[in-house]
């Protein structure tokens, strides 16, 4: 056998992906008996889970997050409110200091928006979270595409798509140069025999002046384990790709098959390298529902009896309210081809796709938002299907939950054994940083990386 063939398969890397709410993707299934979901207001049920996914080897928890309504379903928002769909949710970033206490490796990620914090702040509690957890913080960039989101900070709608990143460009550009450039790296002495607490020639301004953000400075908190968190991102458009390329260190992408993992990660891989960055500095999670069971007739079972308790009118409504499109008038069995709603011939031909043998309807669109990438099988099965994700381009996987705890439960108990042995997973965790752990170079951002030109770009330069 060939070195090439015989090489052990580098391990992928688990979050599990999470909202500080009851109805995150899959809906309805919060009414299960089983299921915990509903007591997302109890700090006790995020330490347990924390606790799970620490013991299951998990990499992090990621926190997903919006800040105002999806799009009138039936001409209102009534539907999210009595499908508990993203709505009442708590801030995620609020839960990772007490997560970290309680944990030793676990990452912590957690989705802001530029859109709701001045980056000063926003930078500030950043490097708090990353001190409190010794390192193990991570940001998920996003912008924003909710009116009503939009609405809620004081703007009188959505901004343009591409101005909004834009606005992002800038807004990671102030955190950059709070994280990377205001204080230098020994400028913290806690010096008690001099009586020097903080070298005052170190501390720098970063006199910021941009077209949203005035930012004077200093930076009030000093270099914390990675200065700058792991960075985040999930925009899947052209936009989005090219500030993912150019800032994330890790993308969460949901690509519908095997064949669009390839096309979706080269694309943003080759825009790295235009950028100035190495292909291996972005690793690429996919979101992904696991089913196992202990035979493929027990997990098939399994998989049929959760679809029983899916809500397929708030999927329905959750992905029309997303897309700003009213599907809420449309019988669930209305042939997509039979619709006029404006927008919705943007999204017919894929959907036709998935049922060639018939009309496809706007059930089968929920459906698919439902079962979309699900893998149902024996947890060796599961790992077969795993190995052909990587070879396709992930790097990891953004583990989707039908169930909190029991989605992870199954997974942590039943799968990862299995994955651990083929080396598909870690059986231990590295020391050190969240990006040390994933990358394996060392707490801090690579040279290459754009936050990197601000290190001592506010220091006094030499006649």
């Amino acid at each position: 056998m060939s070195a090439v063939t015989s090489a052990r398969p580098r391990p992928l890397r688990f979050a599990a992906f999470v909202m500080n709410t009851t109805g995150h993707i899959i809906q309805g299934t919060w009414r299960r008996p089983t299921a915990c979901q509903t007591d997302f207001n109890d700090l006790e049920h995020w330490v347990r889970l924390a606790q799970l996914l620490e013991r299951g080897r998990f990499d992090a928890i990621f926190f997903a997050d919006v800040v105002g309504l999806y799009a009138p379903y039936r001409g209102d928002e009534r539907k999210y409110f009595e499908a508990g769909l993203q709505v009442p949710s708590n801030d995620p970033s609020v839960l990772a200091s007490a997560l970290a206490y309680v944990t030793e490796h676990l990452g912590i990620a957690f989705t802001a928006s530029i859109l709701q914090e001045h980056p000063f702040n926003f930078a500030r509690r950043v490097s708090t979270l990353d001190h409190a957890s010794k390192g193990r913080v991570a940001w998920n960039i996003v912008t924003n595409y909710l009116p009503n989101a939009s609405r809620n900070f004081g703007l009188d709608g959505l901004t343009k798509h591409d101005e909004r990143y834009v606005w992002a460009d800038e807004y990671v550009e102030v955190t950059y140069k709070l994280w990377e450039g205001s204080w230098e790296e020994d400028a913290l002495r806690q010096d008690r025999a001099a009586g020097i607490h903080a070298d005052y020639d170190k501390v720098h301004r970063i006199n910021h002046e941009g077209p949203r953000y005035k930012v004077e400075g200093p930076h009030l908190v000093s270099p914390s384990p990675q200065r700058t968190p792991l960075l985040f991102q999930a925009g899947a458009s052209e936009a989005g790709r090219t500030f993912a390329a150019r800032n994330a260190e890790a993308v969460f992408i949901q690509s519908p098959n095997l064949a669009a993992v390839a096309r979706d990660t080269a694309d943003i891989r080759s825009r790295a390298i235009r950028a100035g960055r190495l292909p291996e500095d972005i690793k690429f999670f996919q979101g992904l529902y696991i089913v196992p069971g202990s035979t493929e007739g027990e997990a098939r079972r399994k998989a049929a009896e959760l679809d029983e308790w899916i809500d397929y009118d708030a999927q329905l409504s959750h992905f029309a309210g997303a897309l700003g499109i009213d599907f809420g008038h449309e019988d669930l069995d209305t042939p997509v081809g039979e619709l006029t709603t404006e927008g919705v011939q943007s999204i017919i031909g894929w959907i036709k796709d998935l049922v060639p043998d018939r009309p496809a309807t706007l059930r089968d669109v929920a459906h698919y938002t439902a079962s979309n990438s699900r893998i149902v099988g024996t947890p060796e099965q599961i790992a077969d299907e795993l190995a052909r994700w990587q070879a396709a381009g992930i790097d990891g996987v953004n583990l989707v939950n039908a169930e909190i705890p029991a989605s992870y439960e199954d997974f942590a108990d039943h799968v990862a054994p299995v994955l651990q042995k083929r080396g598909l997973m870690q059986r231990e965790y590295a020391e050190g940083t969240l990006r040390h752990k994933l990358f394996g170079r060392g707490d801090r951002l690579p040279d290459r990386h754009p936050a990197a030109r601000y290190r001592r770009a506010f220091a006094p330069q030499p006649a």
